[in-house]
């Protein structure tokens, strides 16, 4: 199949596609991603299908790249000058091929068991790790507060690598609101709670994870069932958001497999 050359930044698609990598209100508007990068890619494929359309650097292209255009030879591929590909990129480390697909949307189970909530997390790539995490110890859901940085952003997207893709994402969430409609336990994660360790975690369980500096807000404290910290008998007062995050869903995991 013949690629087609835009050499223009004036051409329409790149006005389009620079539009989408940069806003997050033309993300929401149009409902499409640019996804940067083999990996990505692949991990969309696996669940979503073909993208609407792929976009290559002129010059060199590494052999992971060629093997996905080798398998998406059907689906319309442009190409630009590498100046160009940048300018669209939404990482500061372009690899090659963007891939331009709609944004997913998972939706949770009505009931679910395992629950990690998220509040005014401002790093996106923090969140990003936070959500490779929860996919990784088979969380159910996450939901974001109204102040979380955007989950869709590219930072986001390359830190949750494919994480995005296999778990239901809910933002803009009142997270007092949620935690009281739980019915299971929801845990504050807090410097002065009780030890994560002397808790019950095989059933339905919801973790409540704070901004990086300033923690859980006193609403949000004061909706959850219980506090708790991590021990850390360590000289350091406490973990980065993400690090704390997979110390208590492993735990919940480690607990769940031992019953």
């Amino acid at each position: 199949m013949a690629y087609q050359h835009i050499s223009s930044r004036d051409n329409p698609l790149f006005k389009q596609l620079k539009a989408i990598s940069s806003s997050a209100r033309e993300r929401r508007s149009a409902g499409k991603l640019l996804l940067d990068g083999a990996h990505l890619l692949e991990a969309y494929l696996q669940t979503f299908g073909e993208p609407e359309l792929l976009v290559i650097s002129e010059g060199d292209i590494a052999l992971d790249v060629m093997h996905l255009l080798d398998q998406l030879v059907e689906i319309r591929t442009i190409t630009m000058p590498a100046s160009m590909f940048g300018a669209i990129s939404p990482v500061t480390t372009p690899t090659g091929i963007l891939a331009l697909v709609k944004t997913p949307a998972l939706m949770p189970p009505e009931q679910p068991d395992f629950v990690l909530m998220l509040e005014s997390i401002q790093d996106p790539g923090n969140l990003g790790s936070l959500l490779r995490n929860a996919a990784a110890a088979g969380v159910d859901v996450v939901y974001l507060s109204e102040g979380c940085t955007e989950a869709w952003s590219p930072r986001a997207l390359r830190g949750g690598q494919g994480a995005h893709f296999v778990l239901p994402i809910v933002e803009q969430v009142d997270l007092p609101t949620a935690i009281r409609n739980f019915d299971g336990q929801t845990l504050a994660t807090t410097m002065h709670g009780a030890s994560l360790y002397d808790q019950a975690l095989s059933g339905k369980v919801a973790f409540v994870i704070g901004n990086e500096g300033a923690g859980l807000s006193q609403a949000v404290i004061g909706a959850a069932t219980t506090q708790v910290t991590i021990p850390m008998p360590g000289k350091v007062e406490s973990l980065n958001a993400a690090a704390a995050a997979a110390v208590c869903l492993f735990e919940r995991v480690r607990q769940t497999l031992a019953d």
